[in-house]
């Protein structure tokens, strides 16, 4: 019962998806209960993301191209995850899917799914993967992580289905090495009718003074076309965090500014402890490409299921998968 789950992270971020999948914070006045999970190996190509990662996550993180550091990875491991870059896969980007320079690093997370072996891993991504443009990306990803032995699946999550204050919509590739156990995704525990607004959110930091050292810091600029024009709506959960937002994040639904990077921090579900080691840019940057801790919280208890079945398969049905 105290085994730990010895987990490769890469695109690792500042830590949203390992915060979520390590469990053992609060948000919003729900307590998040620790997984039995132990990263043993990290990776980022952001300076500031890592510099977050270091001081948040309490354990270290290597910085640069995951190339560069691909052979430092380690022997086995249970369980590999990653959000592999979105850059080309998204909307508002080049869609060049996964032949992009970007999102074709995918084919790192591959090839350390392929070196390691694990019981499981997990892949994040935009909605745009599962766009018609996209059709072929989609299907190559799912060929390349099948062909390595694993029984793979995939789904679209809605963020505020499960508590966490922001319309926001990511697919999640899950895949189990042989075909013997099934991951079940986690049941939604709300809909649109009960979704955390943005003034459950955020309304104790309307008479909260600028303070750098935890982000409750707003860009200055003016209204500008797209997001850059939102107003948040008391009433409703939050628009979509963007990581390229260039100073154009929403407005606040009540003071004539826009939000600040601890709100958007909120609406991403990172508990206030979490503090993001960079100026304004780079953590807007951090904060929007994140995901989010509380969704990937409940994700990891489905993972943890899963590994918990797959533990208790027969040695000779294991031999069969090893085969």
């Amino acid at each position: 019962m105290n085994k730990k789950y010895h987990v490769v992270s890469m695109f690792s971020g500042c830590g949203g998806m390992d915060l979520g999948l390590l469990g053992g914070f609060e948000f919003l006045g729900n307590k998040h209960a620790k997984h039995p999970f132990k990263i043993i190996w990290a990776n980022d190509l952001n300076r500031f993301a890592c510099d977050t990662y270091r001081w948040n996550m309490k354990h270290n993180i290597l910085e640069g191209s995951v190339w560069d550091h691909y052979d430092s990875l380690p022997n086995s491991c249970d369980l590999v995850i990653g959000g592999f870059p979105c850059q080309d896969i998204s909307i508002n980007g080049k869609r060049a899917g996964v032949s992009g320079e970007r999102s074709g690093l995918y084919r790192a997370m591959v090839g350390a799914v392929e070196k390691l072996q694990p019981k499981m891993f997990v892949a994040e991504n935009v909605r745009g993967l599962l766009y018609k443009y996209n059709k072929g990306s989609l299907k190559r990803v799912l060929r390349d992580f099948t062909a390595l032995g694993y029984h793979v699946t995939y789904q679209l999550y809605h963020a505020a289905d499960y508590g966490v204050p922001q319309r926001r919509e990511r697919v999640f590739i899950v895949g189990v090495r042989g075909n013997i156990v099934d991951f079940v995704p986690p049941t939604p525990l709300l809909n649109k009718t009960n979704w955390i607004t943005s003034s459950e959110a955020i309304k104790d930091l309307e008479k909260a003074a600028q303070d750098e050292s935890r982000s409750h810091i707003w860009s200055l600029a003016q209204k500008s076309s797209d997001q850059g024009g939102r107003v948040l709506d008391p009433h409703k959960t939050s628009h979509t965090i963007r990581a390229e937002c260039h100073g154009n994040n929403q407005f606040h639904y009540k003071l004539p500014r826009r939000i600040s990077m601890r709100e958007a921090a909120r609406f991403q579900s990172f508990p206030d402890h979490f503090l993001f080691k960079a100026r304004l840019r780079e953590t807007e940057r951090m904060i929007g490409n994140a995901v989010p801790p509380v969704l990937a919280w409940h994700i990891a208890k489905s993972i943890r299921a899963t590994l918990q079945k797959y533990d208790e398969i027969r040695p000779s049905q294991l031999a069969v998968i090893r085969t």
